[in-house]
């Protein structure tokens, strides 16, 4: 399709929406005509008498009352305010050569440079009308919510008719300027269909009708206006689905066209770039699930993520031999040189990522602080892995599980002293390993049913972990998992050299090398057999322990999550209290969470007894280095530990490394 026939296919297709409006005016017009026909025929004596007269009076007021509704509706229409996608304002000030680049794209493209442009923590690029009034010039905290990547200016002032270029910002981080030209010239080539009348109003219209939808949607008003919002979405749906099919098209012509027409621009280099958008999905992904996310959850959210993805593509480019040739790009100039405050930019998608896709607060706080990559070892990994071994302890401690003694304490002859009775003198890995273990003479927390009592709260919690389990079997397959945009990343890992990752667990099957990471610190276990999650616990100790231990999890996480709040004038335009609107995994199941707080527990008794020490892999997570050295054979000790109460694989490996599980280590 030309350009030609793709801008007059569109443009069909708008006409076909704004005829829908126009019906739906006439329809809304209809009986006010009605009404001046018996008012005229009346006054000039044809329809005269008492019939007429009554039939006058009511289609008159049917009239007024069909003109009040449909003024009502056009008023949402025309008022709501659109959703706009969250991002990070780039004013002309802060990147005045990548302006340059983008308008020098829109002159040789022939069409109309974008009034403003504006970056995402996503690996995609677009265009986005913000003519809207509520879109207008916006104030420190508005629709661009983390507003000035540089200190105190102001966003660019937005012309009536271009639309904004919205940039992942992995891109300009990971690709090099040409690269980045050549990829946004598809996009900045869709200002021009964009800028024609036609298909600019029919785009109002449906972005009015589906701003209408959600405005109605809102339950928290009275009765009355509850009733009248029903009514206003009710007609806003039937509009929106008369212009769904013709809507669709007009887009798919609007950006046939706008391919069309940057086929002239970069062709043989956009082939290339189109390469590293794959690349930049994979290590985007694999950067927020395994390396954010644990941070996230530990209330610290890493400032520097788009540099962390550059980090990441050039290891894995190391790694795989396939990416051998993306190394030798990095000595070209990178997009980010662009701005002129790359790092103040990078902390602001950071904040706004976690904000997203982990529900985060919009600013730093006491319990919501920037880590550095150099501290994230010590800050994050480290201290999430001592959390988790203390709250199993003290799960344990709730469950009556005894603590097996010290074994260095001295006891005059005798037998050795009976580990159901005596306390050592701090949380050890033997606890674990003993309680885990089904052998005689150590208490089950099956034999302590009633360990959290009556209390209702935990009753629902293990419910509600129960039915988040049943929910999420089997979300993991053994070939991977899908990342937050919709792209798989494979299980196997090039190079055959994986990290021993966060105690969040993932394992993979069919990893090259045979090694196996720890997993992801985004808490997801498989055991490499789908569907395995269906089958029943052949450790009932270890099933009895998980229950207890989601139940903990979930009231934490219930304690720590802050009230949602009403939305205001000036807050963002989507549903706050929604947070985060892009979940990158689902629920962790109770299975899960023991393997993580059973892997944390190994690793801090690694770093007590033998001077281990928290790493950070850059495509694998938390990572656990001996000597110097990380350990990727650990995650299926564990999971025959949880599974199948087979201790002796773990204890093994235990002693290859010299790690002692009777010594106390110290908890977070």
């Amino acid at each position: 399709m030309g350009v030609e026939a793709g801008a007059q296919v569109a443009r069909a297709r708008a006409l076909a929406v704004l005829r829908i409006r126009s019906r739906a005016l006439a329809i809304a017009l209809l009986p006010a005509a009605a009404a001046v026909i018996l008012l005229a025929g009346g006054s000039t004596g044809h329809f005269v008498g008492p019939g007429w007269s009554v039939a006058r009076v009511v289609v008159a007021v049917l009239a007024l009352v069909v003109l009040l509704a449909a003024g009502v509706v056009a008023l949402v229409v025309a008022r709501a305010r659109p959703a706009v996608s969250p991002t990070v304002a780039i004013a002309e000030e802060a990147a005045p050569d990548l302006y340059r680049l983008v308008r020098d794209l829109a002159d040789r493209l022939d069409v109309p440079a974008p009034s403003a442009i504006a970056l995402t923590p996503d690996c995609d690029s677009w265009l986005e009308d913000r003519t809207h009034p509520a879109h207008g010039p916006p104030a420190p905290r508005s629709a661009d919510e983390i507003a000035g990547a540089g200190s105190g200016r102001h966003l660019h002032r937005r012309t009536a008719t271009a639309p904004v270029l919205v940039i992942g910002s992995p891109f300009l981080w990971w690709m090099r300027v040409g690269e980045l030209r050549a990829v946004l010239a598809p996009v900045v080539a869709g200002t021009g269909p964009s800028a024609q009348p036609d298909i600019a109003a029919a785009r109002r219209f449906v972005r009015g009708l589906d701003a209408a939808v959600a405005a109605s949607a809102d339950r928290g008003r009275c009765p009355g206006l509850r009733l009248a919002c029903a009514g206003i979405g009710w007609v806003a749906r039937l509009m929106l689905r008369g212009c769904q099919v013709h809507a669709s098209e007009m887009e798919r012509g609007v950006a046939a066209a706008a391919a069309e027409r940057a086929q002239a621009v970069d062709y043989g280099l956009r082939i290339v770039a189109q390469e590293q958008v794959g690349l930049a999905y994979a290590g985007w992904d694999r950067l927020l699930t395994r390396v954010a996310l644990p941070a996230w959850r530990m209330g610290r959210w890493p400032s520097r993520l788009d540099a962390g993805v550059v980090a990441a593509l050039t290891e894995l480019s190391r790694r795989d031999r396939l990416a051998e040739g993306f190394a030798s790009r990095l000595g070209e100039r990178p997009a980010c040189d662009l701005l002129e405050e790359p790092g103040a930019v990078d902390e602001a998608t950071s904040l706004l990522a976690a904000r997203l896709f982990h529900g985060g607060p919009a600013e730093s706080g006491p319990d919501w602080s920037p880590v550095d990559w150099q501290e994230y070892p010590d800050e994050v990994v480290d201290r999430k892995w001592r959390t988790d071994a203390a709250r199993l302890h003290r799960v344990l401690d709730t469950l009556g599980v005894r603590r097996a003694p010290d074994p260095s304490a001295p006891h005059s002859g005798g037998p050795a002293p009976d580990p159901t009775v005596h306390a050592s003198v701090g949380p050890t890995l033997a606890r674990v390993l003993d309680h885990l273990t089904p052998t005689d003479g150590i208490e089950t927390a099956a034999e302590h049913p009633d360990a959290y009592g009556d209390d209702p709260t935990l009753t629902r919690a293990t419910g509600d972990r129960g039915r988040e389990h049943d929910e999420h079997v089997g979300h993991e397959g053994p070939t991977g998992h899908p990342g937050h945009f919709g792209h798989e990343i494979p299980a196997g890992h090039p190079g055959g050299e994986v990290s021993v990752g966060d105690p969040g667990g993932e394992i993979l099957s069919g990893h090259p090398g045979g090694e196996v990471p720890v997993g992801d610190p985004g808490g997801g276990v498989s055991s490499g057999h789908p569907g395995d999650e269906d089958t029943p616990a052949a450790n009932p100790r270890s099933a009895t322990l998980a229950t207890h231990l989601g139940v903990e999890v979930a009231r934490e996480e219930a304690a720590a999550a802050p009230p949602a709040a009403g939305q205001k004038a000036d807050t963002p335009p989507w549903d706050d209290g929604a947070l985060p609107l892009f979940p990158l995994q689902p629920p962790r199941t109770d299975r899960e969470l023991l393997t993580d707080h059973v892997t944390a527990m190994v690793c801090c008794a690694a770093m007590d007894t033998v001077g281990a020490t928290p790493g950070l892999d850059w495509l694998d997570g938390p990572t656990l280095l001996v000597d110097g050295v990380r350990v990727a054979d650990l995650a299926p000790r564990v999971l025959s530990l949880v599974e199948d109460g087979d201790a002796a694989p773990l204890r093994a490996w235990l002693v290859e490394l010299g790690i002692r599980p009777e010594k106390p280590v110290r908890l977070g």
